[in-house]
């Protein structure tokens, strides 16, 4: 079950929300350093990490699935969101290069319906960016932030589910290793958390984050599929066709009751 737009709004206006941001943010990032004259789509809640998009990218926009309800974003300029169902997304086929999906694995009820309608929209060389809570970290336990509700993954397991869905994991990276604590101190050195955590500890962050690119199968023409199948026609010769010969010892009696050998070629009558 997705969390209530207002419990995320909330909690990214708050100073724990809105280091949580800049960590995830930076992040992404260094996964995605240039997206010009693409169209990023984010699905989810995901409007914290597309504004450095925004001025660089041919187009954003982003889809908030109906369960956990909208909120208008930018607050300047034309909106940019939309309300609709996570397994019917309203856009053509490979039409999108970029597709970020934060707060939206974890929560959704319609896991595989999603990320095929993810796998349709996506460009044949697009990328999608899933930003699930990891399992083993803090803050999947903190159900005072968004990251504490839903099904956290481990990067095996969201590996697995990548795959199974037609999508082949390129890259991991983690994000988040400071507690989920409401300390002013804490969200000051939150820099020197990721930095140590990035090194040593990321089997213990708080997210996990893997890009993964769109598996196209081999096809077969049209043409090629229609095509009758050939196949070998056997003439029967006149007379008879004689036996091949199956050993040395072999033998075999013709016409008149003369009995030869197979190796030898027949007398001639």
């Amino acid at each position: 079950m997705y969390t209530d737009i207002v419990d995320l709004r909330e909690f990214y206006e708050s100073g724990l929300g809105r280091t949580a941001q800049r960590m995830i943010r930076r992040r992404i990032r260094t996964i995605w350093p240039d997206v010009r004259d693409q169209i990023v789509l984010g699905v989810g809640y995901t409007t914290p990490y597309l504004r450095p998009f925004m001025g660089e990218a041919d187009r954003v926009v982003a889809v908030m699935p109906a369960s956990q309800g909208v909120s208008f974003w930018p607050a300047e300029g034309p909106g940019m969101v939309a309300l609709g169902d996570e397994a019917d997304l309203p856009f053509g086929d490979n039409t999108i290069d970029r597709v970020l999906l934060v707060h939206g694995l974890e929560g959704t009820e319609q896991l595989r319906p999603m990320m095929r309608e993810i796998w349709r929209v996506l460009a044949g060389g697009g990328r999608v960016l899933a930003v699930v809570p990891n399992r083993r970290g803090l803050w999947a336990r903190a159900d005072w932030t968004p990251f504490g509700h839903g099904f956290p993954y481990s990067a095996s397991q969201l590996k697995q589910v990548l795959r199974d869905t037609m999508f082949v994991p390129e890259r991991t990276r983690h994000a988040l290793f400071m507690p989920p604590l409401r300390s002013h101190f804490l969200q000051k050195t939150a820099p020197a958390w990721e930095e140590v955590g990035g090194r040593w500890f990321k089997a213990f962050a708080g997210v996990t984050m893997i890009e993964a690119s769109k598996q196209i199968f081999a096809g077969v023409s049209r043409r090629a599929a229609q095509q009758p199948v050939k196949r070998r026609l056997i003439v029967p010769l006149p007379g008879g066709a004689a036996p091949a010969a199956r050993s040395a010892s072999t033998r075999t009696t013709i016409a008149g009751g003369d009995s030869v050998d197979c190796q030898q070629p027949y007398p001639r009558t």
